[in-house]
């Protein structure tokens, strides 16, 4: 899927909010549903215009992006203490 095609952003659908790509659907509402424990087939259920690609890829890119903030320590991380003599 061609990432830069996976999300729009238009004064002229919901005010500018990032929607997925030809729908009207926030992007932000595939988090709301992940925050709130509901699964990805419940979301595609409620949100028959969005596709399980689109979707997916919207949270492999989330997920990248927190990763690549958390090596660049834009975000902090909790550093795991090894016990003495583990390797």
């Amino acid at each position: 899927m061609d990432e830069r095609h996976l999300i729009e952003v238009s004064p002229d659908v919901l005010h500018g909010t990032p929607v997925f790509a030809r729908t009207r659907v926030p992007v932000k509402t595939l988090f709301d549903y992940v925050k709130n424990s509901d699964t990805l087939d419940e979301f595609l259920d409620d949100f028959p215009t969005v596709n399980r690609a689109q979707a997916v890829k919207v949270l492999e890119l989330a997920g990248e992006d927190l990763i690549d903030a958390v090596v660049a320590g834009r975000i902090a991380a909790k550093e795991i203490e090894t016990p003495s003599g583990a390797s």
